[in-house]
């Protein structure tokens, strides 16, 4: 453990910041779920609410710097191929 208040403080932000980016990150994944799941359903409306939930949530992600940008694009491409599919 550290010594030096600095330190001390660091390790404590970095503690909290982690916490929040794997909050986030369960999320992200979370709605993706909820929107296979809404694909197994076969039912347009609700695969589309999932997905805005989904790509809303990517970005937010990506805005809170907790995702970098060209992996949330690539989900979203992914979802979205996966939308237009069914």
């Amino acid at each position: 453990m550290a010594n030096i208040k600095s330190a001390m403080k660091r390790a404590q932000l970095a503690e909290i910041r982690t916490m929040r980016n794997k909050s986030v990150k369960t999320g992200i994944k979370t709605s993706i779920k909820k929107f296979d799941v809404a694909l197994e359903s076969k039912d347009p409306e609700v695969a589309l609410d999932a997905f805005k939930t989904a790509v809303k949530k990517l970005d937010k992600g990506v805005s809170k710097g907790v995702l970098h940008k060209n992996s949330a694009a690539r989900k979203k491409s992914s979802l979205a191929r996966k939308l237009n599919a069914m």
